[in-house]
């Protein structure tokens, strides 16, 4: 596995902690911050995917 690889697991990993904590938490502030969180993780996520699938075209 390979270090973006791994940065890329990671950042799916936490962009469903956050989902999971935004479904699950009763303060709506709380909600809206995870969920926000979970999306920018989610972009980071994608970047990732991006920049893995250009290096093994290459």
């Amino acid at each position: 596995m390979t270090d973006l690889e791994a940065k890329l697991e990671r950042f799916e990993t936490l962009a469903a902690e956050c989902e999971l904590i935004s479904k699950l938490t009763s303060d709506g502030a709380k909600r809206e911050l995870y969920l926000r969180l979970g999306l920018h993780y989610r972009e980071l996520a994608g970047d990732i995917r991006t920049m893995v699938a250009t290096k093994d075209a290459a």
